[in-house]
């Protein structure tokens, strides 16, 4: 079997909140205001498929928000996002590549993130056969092509796979492709589907 997993909220805990309460405090714009104007629209999703830089992306969200910050004060606020590994899912991931199966990572993320969470939770990597990255491939999830693009690289079919992600949108895509997907609300689904 082919098991992918998202990163965020599946294997590693985040709490986009905590972004921008770190921009809050350094732009000592309310928190309330920046919540209403942050959207994850097309500066994000671009920034997702590699499209744009992060110096790019950084200036189009500090002007959709109306914030002054520095790269270094937008960077400190974007990686302020990583709460924590599941420590759960990454002893099931390996369990599941000792009985023979295959374990690939698959995250809509971006350059700027991708500098920091390998370096701050390594088991991630030591844990999967293969990391597919939005920002490698120029594709995000849910489009239909990244997982046909997973499953040709793995070489299996959507029968031989199961998918975890915490959003739902993805989970709608994957299953679309007749993909087994598991949506993951909290921390216990995962424990519990292998068990």
């Amino acid at each position: 079997m082919l098991y992918i997993f998202d990163l965020g909220n599946v294997i590693v805990d985040i709490d986009f909140k905590r972004v921008l309460g770190v921009w809050s405090n350094l732009s000592g714009t309310p928190l309330a205001t920046l919540s209403e104007r942050f959207t994850m629209g097309q500066a994000f999703e671009q920034h997702e498929r590699g499209e744009i830089g992060d110096e790019e992306f950084a200036d189009k969200i500090c002007a959709e928000l109306g914030v002054s910050l520095s790269f270094e004060q937008f960077s400190a606020g974007w990686q302020a996002i990583f709460v924590g590994q599941r420590n759960e899912v990454v002893d099931i991931m390996q369990r599941l590549r000792t009985e023979g199966h295959r374990v690939v990572v698959l995250s809509n993320t971006n350059s700027l993130h991708c500098r920091y969470w390998p370096e701050q939770y390594p088991q991630v990597g030591e844990s999967a056969d293969r990391i597919y990255l939005s920002q490698e491939l120029g594709m995000r999830k849910p489009e239909a092509n990244i997982y046909r693009y997973v499953l040709e690289q793995e070489g299996t079919t959507p029968e031989n796979t199961v998918f975890f992600d915490d959003n739902y949108d993805n989970i709608v895509g994957a299953t679309a492709l007749g993909i087994t997907s598991i949506h993951v609300v909290d921390n216990k689904v995962i424990p519990a589907y292998f068990n």
